[in-house]
């Protein structure tokens, strides 16, 4: 079976190193609340628009109407506004210090996060080793013939596999987004895909 570090390093190789999510940590948290349930040209259009307000003492000072009609475009505005408000009071408390696992649960504990949008928090704002599980990741691992019996044993593939670099999860989560979406999509492109050879749906 494709190892993970084989699977990062043919995607590297295709794709080149990607970029990060972003360098200002805020951004991150605010954008992985946004992109929930809608695409990521959405965001940042919204994002475009609104970019001068972004800013934890500026969201936490807004009302909620305000915050709400900011992220409209983004749908489910409501309960994104209300997990953002959330989010940036326990963003400013924050204490640098927490073991991942620690800040993971008070991540989660947090109506509206959820573990892949958790995981993104720790990864791109926090720098912290726990690797991000999508729907696209679970599609590719199918594909290549991965069979995991749970989350965790997907988990415990990439973690143990590629050890504990948040830089590497990182960089490997947005090169499985991007080759999902231009060549492993619902109807696949598989003449140029770089891991054909390997992959049960072009074999």
């Amino acid at each position: 079976m494709l190892s993970a570090n084989d699977l990062y390093t043919a995607l590297l190789e295709a794709y080149g190193e990607p970029r990060w999510w972003s360098d200002d940590p805020y951004m991150v948290l605010f954008q992985s609340v946004l992109v929930q349930n809608t695409s990521w040209t959405n965001v940042e259009r919204t994002c475009e628009k609104i970019k001068g307000m972004i800013a934890p003492e500026i969201i936490s000072g807004l009302a909620d109407d305000e915050l709400e009609a900011m992220i409209r475009p983004c749908g489910l505005p409501r309960s994104k506004a209300r997990t953002i408000k959330d989010l940036t009071r326990w963003y400013i408390d924050a204490d640098s210090s927490l073991a991942t696992c620690r800040m993971r649960k008070e991540l989660l504990a947090i109506k509206g996060i959820g573990e892949e949008t958790a995981d993104v928090i720790l990864v791109y704002a926090f720098h912290r080793p726990s690797f991000i599980i999508d729907r696209y990741t679970r599609v590719l691992l199918s594909r290549l013939g991965c069979s995991f019996r749970s989350e965790s044993e997907v988990r415990a593939f990439f973690e143990d596999g590629l050890g504990n670099d948040a830089a590497i999860y990182g960089y490997l989560h947005w090169l499985i987004l991007d080759h999902c979406i231009t060549r492993c999509r619902k109807k696949p492109e598989c003449g140029s895909c770089p891991l054909s050879a390997l992959c049960r749906k072009c074999i």
